[in-house]
C-alpha cells in the first residue's frame, strides 16, 4: 500500500536524514566526524524535544556533555546528526506529553520524523544498560544501533526493538467500529489497536484483537498503511477488516466502551477535528494518529 494513497503524510514519516549504514560499522569515520566539527547535537530535554518556533534545535557536540551518542544519520549537508543517551529516570515508555501533543501539528515532517527515531533510539538505551543474557553491563556500538554485553564470557548483542501493533478500522454494514480507553480524552473515539504476539500473522493479531476486545469475528483483513510510533518504540500496522456480525460484547479490562457509527456521524466528526473542535457524536483521534488515516480512507472508500 502507497502512502501516496493517504490524504497526507503519516507523522513520524518522511525523514530526510540520510541513515548511513555504513558509517555505522567504522568507528573511526565517526570519531574523526566527532572531532572535526562535521557533527551536530539534536538537543532533548530527556527524550523530550527542545524546539524553537516549532522546529527542532540543534547544538554542538560539546553540550552532550560526556553523555554517550547515538549517530542518527547524515543531514542534507553531510554533516553527522547525533543525540545523547539521557539517564534512565528521564527516559520513560508513556505516551506523549500534552506539550507535545500540542507541538505535533506545527512541527515539520522532517523534523518530527527525525525527533522520532532520535526518541525511540536514545529511549532504549536509556532502557538497557544490561545485558539480558548474563546481567552484566553493556556499550554503544555501531555507532549506537547495536548494545554489546562487556562480559567476555558472554559477548552477546543487542539490538533496537520495534514493537508491532494492529490498529484497524472494523466496519459492517456502511458503519464503523470505534472504541475509547479510559485513558482517552473525553468523548474521544479511535479505532481499535493491540500489540501482535508472538507466533501470529498480522491478519491472526487483527482478527483476535477485535474479538477479544469486541467480541466479533472479522473476515477480508487488508493492510492499508504504517507509521513509527515512538512511545516508545511501535510499529503501527494499519489494516482495515470487515466484521460478520455487529453484536458487541466488550471486554471492560480493555475498553471503556465501544460502539457503531454510521458514515454521516464519522465525516461529521472528522471535519471537526479538521477545524480542531470536537464532533457531535464523538471526538475524533488528531491528524498525527495513523488512526485518523484509516478513518479517513474508509470515508473516501479507498
Amino acid at each position: 500500500m502507497s502512502l501516496d494513497t493517504l490524504a497526507r503524510p503519516v507523522a513520524f514519516t518522511g525523514g530526510l536524514l540520510d541513515r548511513a549504514d555504513a558509517l555505522r560499522q567504522n568507528d573511526d569515520a565517526l570519531a574523526a566526524m566527532l572531532a572535526g566539527g562535521r557533527a551536530r547535537l539534536l538537543m532533548l530535554d530527556g527524550i523530550e524535544p527542545v524546539l524553537d518556533k516549532g522546529a527542532l534545535v540543534w547544538g554542538e557536540i560539546a553540550r552532550a556533555q560526556g553523555a554517550q551518542l547515538v549517530f542518527l544519520g547524515l543531514d542534507e549537508e553531510g554533516r553527522g546528526a547525533f543525540a545523547a543517551v539521557p539517564p534512565r529516570e528521564r527516559s520513560h515508555v508513556g505516551p506523549p506529553s500534552a506539550d507535545l501533543w500540542a507541538a505535533m501539528g506545527s512541527i515539520s515532517a522532517g523534523d518530527l520524523a527525525t525527533y522520532g527515531l532520535a526518541r525511540s533510539l536514545v529511549g532504549w538505551h536509556a532502557r538497557h544498560r544490561f545485558c539480558p543474557c548474563c546481567g552484566g553491563a553493556t556499550a554503544i556500538a555501531k555507532g549506537g544501533w547495536q548494545r554489546s554485553c562487556i562480559d567476555p564470557d558472554c559477548g552477546a548483542h543487542h539490538f533496537p526493538r520495534t514493537d508491532p501493533v494492529v490498529i484497524m478500522s472494523v466496519e459492517h454494514d456502511g458503519d464503523l467500529l470505534l472504541g475509547r480507553q479510559p485513558r482517552f480524552p473525553a468523548r474521544r473515539y479511535s479505532t481499535l489497536a493491540g500489540f501482535v504476539e508472538p507466533g501470529e500473522s498480522l491478519e491472526e493479531a487483527v482478527a483476535r484483537e477485535i474479538r477479544e476486545e469486541a467480541g466479533i469475528a472479522v473476515n477480508e483483513v487488508r493492510f492499508m498503511a504504517s507509521q513509527p510510533w515512538p512511545f516508545p518504540s511501535s510499529l503501527m500496522l494499519g489494516c482495515h477488516a470487515k466484521a460478520l456480525s455487529r453484536d458487541l460484547t466488550i471486554d471492560e479490562t480493555e475498553l471503556e466502551d465501544a460502539r457503531w457509527f454510521t458514515r454521516a456521524q464519522v465525516a461529521q466528526a472528522m471535519a471537526a477535528r479538521e477545524r480542531g473542535e470536537d464532533g457531535e457524536a464523538f471526538s475524533a483521534p488528531g491528524k498525527h494518529a495513523v488512526a485518523w488515516h484509516l478513518m479517513d480512507r474508509w470515508l473516501r472508500g479507498v
